[in-house]
């Protein structure tokens, strides 16, 4: 049995295709374009770090989809000899994973990851940059928990 390996892992020759539907924002908050971004960024991750994995629409021998389940601004408890107060953007995702070709390693689950900023700026004036490092997170958790076992 061949195995191909890369970055984080390696898959048996029998996986040759991964399809990702569409996450969808359903945390009703964040900008509008939120969960084609994250779709997106998924799909990129993949196709970047698998080099005999190709994309395709549906029925992938690896299958991914979700939904982007909470966008929460929350400020954070300030800790001791701290000068500015911070607030903290979280985005929480579901994701279900379905291995056509070994059901031992399906899960559904939902990561989550955050990343702070200072209380006097603006939300919008940091969001893009925010959403980009957690989404960045999020998809590396994803990609390696998709493989762990392989």
């Amino acid at each position: 049995k061949i195995s191909y390996s890369f970055t984080s892992g390696s898959f048996s020759e029998e996986i040759k295709t991964v399809s990702i539907q569409n996450f969808y924002n359903n945390s009703g908050a964040g900008p509008a374009n939120l969960g084609d971004l994250f779709t997106e960024s998924l799909k990129d991750y993949y196709q970047q770090n698998t080099r005999n994995l190709s994309i395709v629409n549906e029925n992938g021998d690896l299958q991914l989809e979700g939904k982007i389940v909470s966008y929460t601004v929350s400020p954070v408890s300030p800790q001791v000899n701290e000068i500015s107060a911070l607030t903290r953007l979280t985005i929480n995702v579901q994701t279900k994973f379905m291995n056509t070709k070994d059901a031992m390693q399906n899960f559904d689950k939902n990561f989550s990851f955050y990343a702070d900023f200072a209380q006097e700026k603006n939300l919008s004036d940091v969001e893009d940059e925010l959403i980009d490092e957690i989404f960045e997170q999020i998809i590396l958790d994803i990609f390696n928990k998709t493989l762990e076992d392989w």
